[in-house]
């Protein structure tokens, strides 16, 4: 199971105990705000597509969207998502779950600029019903993210 693989990933560095489950979805960003009580903007969305061969992940803020002709500068080709099949297969987590946390390697991850504007932010956990709080400079070490990208549109107020 996948929220427990993410425990035991955050249990070696003692915070399995900040890993909140919920008695509701969170599988959206909608229902992740509700279950937590905060903004929609403040649940760090883990959307998952493939570059070539390459999964590739890209954490943002939930009321970011991908802009295509960001996406394609940025990794040379169009965004295309991974089925929920391929999600499940190449990342280790399924929709709904999808985090940046315990993944399969190969995987690659990357932050958007639009998580910038919070001081802390709420990733799922590899399950529907599951989010961590971290602060910005926790996400950067904990999801082993590749690089920050500026590659979502319609957050800037």
């Amino acid at each position: 199971m996948s929220l427990e693989k993410v425990k035991d990933y955050f249990a070696r560095y003692g915070l399995q105990g900040r890993v909140q489950e919920f008695p509701v979805s969170s599988a959206t960003v909608e229902l992740a705000a509700q279950a937590l009580q905060c903004e929609p903007c403040r649940i760090a969305k883990t959307l998952s597509f493939l570059v070539g061969e390459t999964p590739v992940l890209i954490v943002a803020a939930g009321d970011a969207k991908i802009d295509n002709p960001k996406y394609k500068a940025q990794f040379g080709t169009k965004a295309k998502m991974l089925t929920p099949e391929q999600a499940q297969t190449l990342v280790g987590h399924a929709v709904g779950g999808v985090c940046p946390f315990a993944v399969n390697p190969g995987v690659a991850v990357y932050l958007d600029v639009s998580l910038r504007r919070f001081e802390t932010v709420f990733p799922a956990c590899g399950s529907a019903n599951s989010a961590i709080e971290l602060t910005i400079p926790e996400l950067e070490q904990y999801s082993g993210c590749k690089q920050w990208v500026d590659v979502c549109k319609a957050w800037q107020g």
